[in-house]
């Protein structure tokens, strides 16, 4: 017994190198299997096929199928302890699913007419296939995503990096022929994923006329993986379906969704998914409400245009597919109700996905308080003192006083000049309206060319501002902007500490939000310099108006984006890149770290005054 228990032991450490060997070869092979099945689905529903070329994709499909059976096998038999360790149920039920591929094979096709025969031709047919497929194929990149982060890199260069390449394959697909009207240039192309996947809405060309239902289908993907963020998205799959992963993918991937432990890590990423399918479908709902039986559409272009605007304004993205965007007569009159709609989805998406946590832990804590009072018939005494946290609250007051400012000021400029002749009912809706697109999201319901040089200013400070962090808004966001008045009242008051609701903010918080208010007014003067080059016949205010907007992610425009040539249209979205990915972010990711020392040297003091 004792020598078989050695032999075995001898056998394992023999064979475990090769097989790690054959593992690591078959999942290079599953990744490139996985890339090519995207890019056959995508060609496949992108041109118009001959008979050869769609025989030639089943070929591939059937090739990609064999892969993924293999590589299943082979880490069950091969790696078992490992496997289970890994695979979470979810893994386990999808290995399951592709394993029933198998049974079109192994049995015939039923002669006899039932249920059998339904299962069997729904097992052969090519939905469940591709389906699962392409499951198994996202599941496998986003795998291989966060294991990168295990390697040590950067993981700011990385996000940034999977945000440029998104927007390269939503260039490709923009750029299909079954996308477009009329066809588009690789140029206006690449502004238009750029602007989807930066939810910024800046677009050189009129979204209704020139795409498809196909190509409107990619905006609205690309807007809403730009909105969650790359690696949300990829690190919930990887997580939630394939299993554990490393200490240090955990740690990056908890500073990347701002979340307080490990151990609610993948809650806060269902968390960050959940509100934003729920808020998004209750979106849906009352927009689909308010323009019900009012545009002349069947029940499915209703409730396509709800999904579609519910998303966009969620993600501040600011994408229609009406004609003048939402400034079209149809939606004009009678229609405030979407409006307002439309408002309160970006003010919930800006506000950032915090917050909305904190909000749920705060509804869960009252309602624990109310059902313990129900079956005792005793309230309790003991309150939790601090339901808000200290970014909550600052979120929320910023938030309030830029939306009431915003609303005055734009209904005391126009009142009488762009909304002339309206009601007064509609007059307010809108004024709230527009206070509230310049937070990022970039709708328009008037011409913005046609409001008065004071409101103009408004919107330039709003959309500077920006939403809150951790948010589908940009700007330099409410929480710096927050920070830096803070720390100007501190020093103006000679106080040392900057203190705000009994806390007193960290050194780090205010050198963080000095840096990005410095870094965006010098990114914006360099680019509007650079634009005042190539576009010598536009105004400087519509090019700072353009650069703003792009910078932080809004998606206004005074007229300007078509005009654009295009060295300025590549200038501008990278503009809309980098407001995007973040301006510490990609410094970070590009600027090489400095170690720290354990020594300091001596302070002094610079004049100032």
């Amino acid at each position: 017994m004792k020598i078989y228990h050695k032999f075995l032991l001898y056998q394992n450490k023999l064979l475990k190198p090769y097989i790690r060997i054959i593992l690591g070869l078959v999942e290079a092979l599953t990744y490139l299997a996985s890339l090519l099945l995207i890019v056959g689905v995508v060609y496949e529903h992108g041109f118009p096929l001959s008979p050869g070329e769609v025989e030639q994709i089943q070929v591939l499909y059937k090739a990609v199928w064999i892969i993924f059976l293999i590589d299943v096998t082979l880490h069950i038999s091969l790696e078992y302890r490992n496997t289970k360790k890994q695979y979470r149920r979810l893994a386990w039920i999808l290995s399951g699913l592709l394993y029933l591929t198998l049974v079109p094979v192994i049995f015939h096709r039923p002669e006899e007419e039932g249920a059998i025969l339904q299962v069997w031709e729904f097992l052969h047919g090519k939905f469940y296939h591709l389906v699962l497929l392409l499951i198994f194929s996202l599941l496998n990149l986003s795998n291989g995503l966060v294991r990168l982060l295990g390697r040590r890199t950067n993981p700011s260069l990385i996000l940034a990096v999977s945000f440029l390449a998104i927007i390269l394959i939503g260039t490709g697909l923009l750029m299909l022929p079954r996308c477009t009207v009329n066809g588009i240039t690789w140029v206006d192309s690449l502004f238009t994923a750029t602007s989807a996947v930066c939810v910024t809405g800046l677009v050189p060309v009129d979204v209704s006329t020139t795409f498809t239902t196909s190509g409107l289908v990619v905006i609205i993907l690309l807007i809403q993986i730009g909105g969650l963020g790359v690696m949300t998205l990829t690190s919930f799959f990887a997580m939630f379906f394939m299993g554990n992963t490393s200490i240090y993918n955990q740690l990056v991937v908890r500073d990347m969704v701002s979340s307080n432990s490990l151990g609610s890590l993948l809650s806060t990423l269902l968390y960050i998914l959940g509100f934003t399918l729920v808020i998004e479908g209750i979106g849906m709902i009352s927009i689909w409400f308010s323009i019900h039986g009012t545009l002349g559409m069947n029940l499915e272009e209703e409730l396509a245009f709800a999904a579609f605007h519910s998303i966009s304004a969620f993600c501040n993205a600011g994408f229609s597919t009406l004609s003048g965007n939402l400034g079209n007569p149809m939606v004009m009159t009678n229609h405030n109700w979407l409006f307002i709609s439309v408002s309160l989805l970006i003010i919930f998406g800006g506000i950032g996905f915090p917050i909305l946590v904190n909000f749920k832990d705060i509804v869960l804590y009252h309602l624990r308080r109310f059902w313990k009072f129900v079956r005792t018939r005793k309230l309790e005494r003991h309150k939790v003192q601090h339901l808000y946290n200290l970014n909550t609250k600052i979120v929320l007051i910023m938030t309030f006083l830029l939306l009431l400012i915003g609303t005055l000021a734009v209904a005391a400029f126009e009142w009488n000049a762009s909304f002339a002749g309206m009601p007064v009912a509609d007059k307010w809706t809108q004024a709230f309206f527009n206070a509230t697109c310049p937070r990022t999201a970039g709708f328009s319901s008037v011409d913005l060319a046609s409001l008065s040089v004071q409101t103009l200013l408004v919107y330039l400070f709003l959309m500077w501002v920006g939403g809150g962090s951790q948010s589908t808004a940009g700007g330099v966001k409410v929480n710096a902007f927050a920070v830096v008045v803070l720390n100007l009242v501190a020093v103006l008051r000679g106080s040392e500490r900057v203190e705000v609701f009994g806390r007193e903010l960290s050194h780090d918080s205010i050198r963080r939000s000095n840096a990005t208010v410095v870094m965006s007014l010098g990114v914006l003067f360099l680019f509007i310099f650079i634009l005042s080059i190539l576009e010598p016949e536009a105004s400087l205010l519509a090019l700072t108006f353009e650069c703003v907007s792009a910078l932080s992610t809004v998606g206004s425009s005074l007229n300007l984006t078509p005009q654009l040539c295009d060295a300025s249209k590549l200038l501008v979205s990278l503009l809309m890149f980098i407001g995007r990915v973040g301006l510490i972010t990609l410094m970070l990711g590009i600027v090489k770290q400095k170690k720290n020392t354990k020594y300091r040297y001596p302070s002094d003091n610079i004049i100032i005054n």
